[in-house]
């Protein structure tokens, strides 16, 4: 790694006292608010110039960024169901090469206070190191969200995120290839070992967690008698999956209160978020719900500031992980 690339620093939103009372600093990162548009659903902003207000909201995660280019899944890859969305994108990127030298400058130029994580994908445990370092010495920006639950090709295709030595070996060769903030986004299919992986992510060196990635589903149309999807099986997303997100957020916030999680999964109202933020959420993702409505994100925040000034929070962040739990 080069010495510019230890030295380049994203840059950084107006200070914290000046965007309360919903603004947040997670792992070093000053968020505008809360509210992030989730990795996937956002491209790498340009996209979204023309139907998303970019500087309304706290920030995004980007499109994911693999060292080769993918094609992805067939279609169709994207279906509805009464609980939500069903996908199979197959990680679809134009590769490193290109994210570099096409589409991560652009927000920086445009949008500046939104600070942006580069959503980063491999199939091998030194690939994701391999993509930071690619994109390390481009300023702009914020840091890296390392989606784990890819198949590790290497080891007969389990997810990093369910190896506790593949995942250990991803977060600290990363952790070595960038001084930038490091989120790890982990999977609900992980269950019981959910809070095992988030403690050895961080005690391999990242920052902050993501969570949670999709839940596995299949959708069947029986007319066919076949998937819905190209693929096959996909990855749930919507509401159904909004007490899921919840209740690992809970959980890995309860084992880990110092380290910043963005709660994600099934957020479409102000209601949804502060039900993150209760279980111990720093940031809040949006996915779905700006699919389905690109509005979305715009109302959330605005209607997270009419219900802390209707309730009389200064901060937002005062309520983070203040869940009373029965007794």
């Amino acid at each position: 790694m080069s010495t510019a690339s230890l030295t380049s620093a994203p840059t950084r939103p107006a200070p914290l006292d000046r965007v309360r009372p919903l603004g947040v600093e997670a792992a070093g990162i000053v968020f505008r608010n809360p509210i992030v548009l989730a990795s996937g659903t956002a491209g790498y902003g340009h996209e979204l110039e023309e139907v998303i207000d970019l500087d309304a909201i706290g920030g995004l995660a980007s499109k994911a960024v693999s060292v080769l280019p993918r094609k992805g899944a067939p279609a169709l890859r994207v279906g509805e169901f009464a609980g939500g969305m069903i996908n199979a994108v197959g990680l679809a990127n134009p590769g490193m090469d290109a994210v570099r030298r096409e589409h991560l400058g652009w927000m920086t130029a445009h949008h500046p206070g939104t600070p942006v994580l580069v959503n980063v994908i491999g199939f091998a445990i030194e690939e994701f190191a391999e993509v930071i370092a690619h994109l390390e010495e481009l300023p702009g920006h914020a840091g890296y969200e390392l989606n784990v639950s890819c198949p590790n090709t290497k080891a007969g295709g389990i997810e990093f995120g369910a190896d506790p030595a593949a995942l250990e070996a991803v977060v600290s060769s990363a952790r070595a290839a960038t001084r930038r903030p490091l989120f790890v986004k982990l999977s609900p299919a992980l269950g019981p070992a959910l809070v095992p992986a988030a403690q050895r992510s961080v005690d391999a060196g990242a920052d902050g967690l993501t969570l949670v990635n999709t839940m596995p589903g299949l959708v069947i149309d029986v007319s066919r008698r076949r998937p819905r999807l190209g693929f096959g099986s996909g990855g749930v997303s919507g509401p159904a999956l909004l007490p899921v997100g919840v209740l690992a957020t809970w959980r890995v916030s309860r084992a880990l209160p110092t380290v910043p999680v963005c709660g994600l999964g099934g957020v479409s109202t102000a209601e949804d978020a502060l039900q993150y933020v209760l279980a111990g959420a720093s940031l809040v993702g949006v996915g779905t719900a700006a699919l389905r409505d690109p509005r979305a994100p715009e109302r959330i925040v605005r209607d997270l500031t009419q219900w802390c000034a209707r309730e009389g929070v200064t901060d937002l962040t005062s309520l983070r992980g203040t869940l009373t739990w029965p007794t």
